[in-house]
Formats: C-alpha cells, sequence, structure tokens
C-alpha cells in the first residue's frame, strides 16, 4: 500500500476533515478528528466496557455478535451505497464488502463458544490452559477496502472478548462511523466497539502510543508499518501488520492460455488496483509469451471504467488527486506500454488500465508497489526462473499460477515466498482462510480458524493432585 496517506498531508492537522467522493470530487461529508485526550477518554471508557464483555457467557456473547451480523444484512445495500460513494467502488463490488462483514461476524460468533484451552497430562496433577483476552484493541483500517478491513481485526476481537477502537482512514470514515450505529443497535455494549476518525500522525499514534491499548491491528503501507512497529515495541504491544504487496502472476505455457489472459486484467485492475494482493507482476514463459500479450490486449480493453453506480462498470476511480499523481509518477506518460486503457472524461479521479513490458518500464513501476491499475509483464525462461523473479522482491503477499500440471503448481507455490497463493485463479481473501504476508508484507495473520487466538493470551495452570 502507498506509503502516504491519500490526500496531501498538512503541517498542522485540522479539527475536522471533508469526505470526498472519488467518481465526482463533490465534498459528501465533514468528519471531525478525535483529539489525543479524546482517545484517552475513549480507551478508559473501552476497558470498563471490555470487562463487563469479558464477563458474559460465551453463548450470550455470539449471540450478541450474531444479531450485529444481522443488523448488517438488513443494511447491506446501505452500506454499499457509503462505499459507492466515499471509496468509488462499483457497486457489486461494495456489495460484496459489505457481505463479507455480515459473514466474518457470524463465522466469528460460532469461534466464540470453540476458544478452548488444553488439559495437558503432567505428572502430579492436572494442567490446562485458559484463552484469555487482551482487552482493549486497536484496529487502524486503510482506505482501499474500509468496510472488509476493518472487520477483519474487529470481529475476531470482539468474539475472543476484547474491546475495539476503530480507526477509519480519513478519506474513508463513513462506513465504519455507520457499522458502529448497526452494532449499537443490536444490543452489543456501549463503549465496547468505537470509532474514532482523525488523523494517523494525531488520533493513529495516540492509540498506537496508549499504555491500555493491548494490540494494534494495522493494514497499510510497509513504511507506516515500520514506524507502528517501532512505536509498539516501547510497551511490549502486541501487534498484527497487513502491509504492501507486489504479487505475481505466473503463468505457464500449459496453461490454459485464453483464460489465464482473460482474468489477469481483474487480478491488477480491481479497486483500480488499489489493492494490495493485485497480480501487478505478470510472468509468462517465453515460449507463449507473445502469444499471450495478444491475448492480453482486448482483455484489458474490455475493462469498463466509469461511474461506480452503473452495473456495467468494472473500475472506478482512484481514491484522491494526490494519489493519482503518485501513480502516473511511477509511470510517465511518455512510458510505452502494451496496452492503455480508456478512461472517463470530465470530474473523477480517473486512471486507465495500463499494461508495461518489464525491459520497456521504469525500474520503479517494475519493482515498487504502484497501488493503480498498472502491470508490467516479463518473460521466463523454466521453473526455476519463474520462481526466481517471483521471489525477487521484499515483498510476499499473494500471487497465482497458471499451469495444467499439478506436480508444477504444489512446487511451485510451495517455493514462493508468499502468504496467500492460487492456481489457475487469483483468489486471496475467504473469510474461513488465514491471509497475510512473508517478508516485508507483514506480520501474523488474519481470518480463518486461528483468528480468534491472535487476540488473546495463554494462561497455564498446574492444579496438584498429590499430596507432598
Amino acid at each position: 500500500m502507498p506509503a502516504e496517506p491519500p490526500t496531501d498531508a498538512p503541517t498542522t492537522h485540522p479539527v475536522a476533515h471533508d469526505v470526498v467522493n472519488p467518481a465526482t470530487e463533490e465534498v459528501i461529508a465533514t468528519v471531525r478528528s478525535t483529539t489525543p485526550a479524546e482517545v484517552d477518554a475513549a480507551v478508559r471508557r473501552a476497558t470498563a466496557a471490555q470487562r463487563r464483555w469479558a464477563a458474559l457467557a460465551p453463548a450470550d456473547r455470539a449471540r450478541l455478535l450474531r444479531r450485529f451480523a444481522t443488523a448488517v444484512d438488513g443494511a447491506v445495500e446501505e452500506l454499499a451505497a457509503i462505499e459507492l460513494r466515499e471509496a468509488g467502488h462499483p457497486l457489486a463490488g461494495a456489495r460484496w464488502e459489505a457481505g463479507n462483514v455480515r459473514d466474518l461476524l457470524d463465522y466469528a460468533a460460532g469461534g466464540v463458544e470453540r476458544l478452548t484451552g488444553y488439559q495437558i497430562p503432567v505428572a502430579g496433577g492436572l494442567d490446562v490452559t485458559f484463552q484469555e483476552p487482551l482487552g482493549v484493541v486497536a484496529v487502524i483500517a486503510p482506505w482501499n477496502f474500509p468496510l472488509p478491513i476493518a472487520a477483519w481485526g474487529s470481529a475476531p476481537a470482539l468474539a475472543a472478548g476484547n474491546a475495539v477502537l476503530l480507526k477509519p482512514a480519513e478519506a474513508t470514515p463513513l462506513s465504519a462511523l455507520r457499522l458502529a450505529e448497526l452494532a449499537l443497535a443490536a444490543g452489543l455494549p456501549e463503549d465496547l466497539f468505537q470509532v474514532l476518525p482523525g488523523a494517523g500522525p494525531v488520533t493513529g499514534e495516540a492509540l498506537v502510543d496508549h499504555p491500555g491499548v493491548a494490540k494494534v491491528v494495522f493494514t497499510g503501507s510497509t513504511a507506516v508499518g515500520k514506524r507502528i512497529m517501532a512505536r509498539c515495541a516501547a510497551g511490549v504491544k502486541r501487534l498484527t501488520l497487513e502491509l504492501g504487496g507486489k504479487s505475481p502472476n505466473i503463468v505457464f505455457a500449459d496453461a490454459d492460455l485464453e483464460r489465464a489472459a482473460a482474468t489477469a486484467p481483474g487480478a491488477f485492475c480491481d479497486n483500480a488496483g488499489q489493492d494490495c494482493c493485485a497480480r501487478s507482476r505478470v510472468l509468462v514463459e517465453r515460449t507463449v509469451y507473445d502469444r499471450f500479450l495478444a491475448l492480453l490486449e482486448p482483455a484489458v480493453l474490455a475493462v469498463t471504467v466509469g461511474d461506480p453506480a452503473d452495473p456495467a462498470t468494472a473500475m472506478g476511480p482512484l481514491i484522491s488527486a494526490a494519489h493519482r499523481d503518485r501513480v502516473r509518477a511511477h509511470v510517465p506518460e511518455t512510458t510505452p506500454a502494451v496496452v492503455r486503457g480508456t478512461v472517463p472524461t470530465g470530474p473523477g479521479y480517473w486512471y486507465p488500465p495500463t499494461v508495461l513490458e518489464a525491459h520497456a518500464a521504469p525500474a520503479r513501476a517494475a519493482a515498487e508497489e504502484i497501488f493503480g491499475p498498472v502491470a508490467v509483464v516479463a518473460p521466463f525462461d523454466d521453473e526455476a526462473d519463474a520462481v526466481r523473479q517471483a521471489n525477487a522482491t521484499d515483498y510476499g503477499l499473494s500471487g497465482s499460477v497458471w499451469t495444467r500440471d499439478a506436480a508444477r503448481a504444489l512446487r511451485v507455490v510451495r517455493a514462493v515466498a508468499a502468504g496467500n497463493l492460487s492456481v489457475n485463479s487469483h483468489s486471496s481473501v475467504r473469510h474461513a482462510t488465514p491471509f497475510g504476508g512473508f517478508k516485508h508484507s507483514g506480520l501474523g495473520r488474519e481470518l480463518g480458524p486461528d483468528a480468534l487466538a491472535a487476540f488473546t493470551e495463554t494462561k497455564n495452570v498446574f492444579i496438584a493432585t498429590e499430596e507432598r
């Protein structure tokens, strides 16, 4: 993800910030920022609420989370409309994101009564473990997928018995604020799930540094993640980081080339490329390289860029003018391209789907995360060369392998240093499977069957049964 926020950072942070529709450039809301003093008060309230929440019977916590999921289900269209306006997401994708929050809450609720410890055989007594909640968890969410990523940290943290303080990105706070209202309406205790809008260097840092926050969950750029990690070290604070990516899409000669080429644009143009899982490095076996490029061009040109509210739209705008400038800086207009798509004229932060060849691309475009709808294509000679090129990056978040050879597919996915790989598809995220990165792409895992345990401490208790 980009190191900078989506809007130009002022030297002094305002007490309020505008939320802008990136497809129209219209201000749709003004949201007041949370001050450090208000963060401190929120932590104190959350600490009290967490103790009451953890004291509830597990079945009661699970029941309330299911009510929360039901409330979200009833508001899917409303939440999708908010995402469409504040983030520029096409309608179908925005509906999926709201549904993902619902599904994750349901899934997390199912884990509340299954968060069990162990009975471990030992001599002289009984040894048992307990999974106890951490306390107050800060979730710092990004602007690229505001709703689902906010839930990835919040839902399992709540299910494990914690309170959550959610700081949404400055550009996209509206869906998070509505989510908090739905939580209260569903019956979650007051102050258990609070949303604290504001700037990262003010509200975010106050949360990270607060001694009453037991864990920080951050999704964003690797550069910012490193700074948060350093700040957490002072308090030995628990941390989950989901950071950047420069993921490979590896296409072997024996693959279904038509399908691989047809699906490749979606792998780097989804959400206008503002996706840390974007398969933005397309590696193609040399013997079919030219054939693949010929198939890829019409697939890219078929990507419909436009009004997010139009059901025919496949790709919306970038989040801001400042972010569009950063994407352009990676790909100057003079850069030769295999293909460039088209975008609407008039208002909106549009950028066309673009494919470059590695030999003609700027070094930055081939190596750095662009966070826009840009892919760089390069040939490889054999399996070993494909793996070498795939691993020639500091990142390791996701990737795809296209081949009809099952043995080769298994060899390659084991050899590629990334946390989320798919074969003959571009799937990265399911609420029931773990998600996270290798190397500079992050620390820890979100989602999946072990998500709740990441928000607990293990307590070991030995009970002597033999008289001494």
